[in-house]
C-alpha cells in the first residue's frame, strides 16, 4: 500500500516503524485512519513524536481501532478507568513492563493493542523494547512448526498481580491459547507465549514443556528480531499486542518517567 496522507519510516527490516505528518490529538480523515492501520499491520509497533493529547483525545484515538478494554490487573484512572497512569520516580519498587511480555494474555480475549503516551522521560534511558513474535515464527525449524502446530499453552496473571497486591483477594483471569497464532487481520502465523503469562505447555509433561518454553523465549529474544524505541516527551507508541512482545528498560532510576495507556479490545486467539 502506498502511503498518501501520512509519512512511513521502518526502524528495521522486521518490526517498527515512525508516522509523520498526522495529529493524534485532532479527529483523522478516513485515509489518515487507514494508512496508520495499515502501518500498524505492516510494521506490528508505530511511533509518534511531538503529539499533544487529552485524555479524552487519547481515548477517541484508541477507539479508532476497537472498543476500549479495562485493565484486568491494574485500576484506571478515577475519571478515566480505560487510562492506566504509567509512571517511575525515585520512590519506585519496580516499573510496569520489566519483562519480555505480550500484555494481559491471560485473558480470554487479549487486547488488540495498547496506545502509550508518554509525557514525561528521563534525558537519556527509558527505552522501551519490541520483538516481532511473526520474525520469530519465521525463523523456526519445519520440524519445530509442526511440533508447536495445535499446540496449547496456558496463561496466568494470579502470580504477577498477587505480588505486586498481597492484600487482595481478588482471582485475575487464567486462560488457554494456542501456541501459534494466527493474526485475524494479515494471517500471519506467529508465536503466542511469553515468559510473563505462560504458565505451561498442556499435554505434554512439565520436564517436556518447560524445556520448549525456555528454548521458545531464548529464540524470540533474538536481537534479529527487534527494535528499540527512544522516548521523547510527547512520543507515543501503538504496537499490535497479537504479533509481538514489549519490554521496557529501567535505567534510569531515580529520575521520573511518567505517562498514560489505554488499552484496544481484541478477541479469542486462534
Amino acid at each position: 500500500m502506498a502511503y498518501d496522507a501520512i509519512e512511513v519510516k521502518p526502524m528495521t527490516r522486521r518490526i517498527g516503524a515512525e508516522i509523520f505528518g498526522v495529529d493524534l490529538g485532532q479527529p483523522l480523515s478516513n485515509r489518515q485512519y487507514e494508512e496508520v492501520h495499515q502501518a500498524l499491520m505492516e510494521h506490528q509497533v508505530i511511533f509518534f513524536r511531538d503529539q499533544e493529547m487529552s485524555h479524552d483525545q487519547h481515548k477517541a484515538f484508541g477507539r479508532l481501532f476497537g472498543k476500549l478494554a479495562i485493565h484486568s490487573g491494574v485500576p484506571g484512572l478515577p475519571e478515566h478507568k480505560e487510562v492506566v497512569a504509567i509512571h517511575a520516580d525515585a520512590t519506585s519498587k519496580f516499573v510496569a513492563g520489566e519483562n519480555w511480555h505480550s500484555d494481559l494474555t491471560a485473558d480470554a480475549e487479549p487486547p488488540l493493542g495498547s496506545v502509550l503516551y508518554m509525557k514525561v522521560v528521563p534525558e537519556s534511558g527509558g527505552d522501551t523494547m519490541f520483538a516481532s513474535m511473526y520474525a520469530a515464527y519465521d525463523a523456526l525449524s519445519p520440524r519445530m512448526k509442526t511440533y508447536l502446530d495445535g499446540m496449547t499453552a496456558v496463561h496466568d496473571a494470579n502470580h504477577i498481580y498477587k505480588a505486586l497486591f498481597p492484600d487482595v483477594e481478588k482471582q485475575y483471569p487464567r486462560s488457554s491459547h494456542p501456541v501459534i497464532r494466527t493474526h485475524p487481520v494479515t494471517k500471519r502465523k506467529s508465536i503466542f507465549v511469553n515468559p510473563s503469562y505462560t504458565t505451561h505447555l498442556e499435554g505434554v509433561s512439565k520436564e517436556e514443556g518447560d524445556a520448549i518454553l525456555n528454548y521458545l523465549y531464548l529464540h524470540c529474544m533474538n536481537p534479529n528480531f527487534q527494535c528499540r524505541f527512544r522516548w521523547a516527551p510527547n512520543s507515543v507508541a501503538f504496537w499490535d499486542n497479537r504479533c509481538t512482545w514489549h519490554q521496557a528498560i529501567w535505567d534510569y532510576f531515580p529520575d521520573t518517567r511518567s505517562g498514560f495507556r489505554v488499552t484496544v479490545a481484541g478477541d479469542k486467539p486462534f
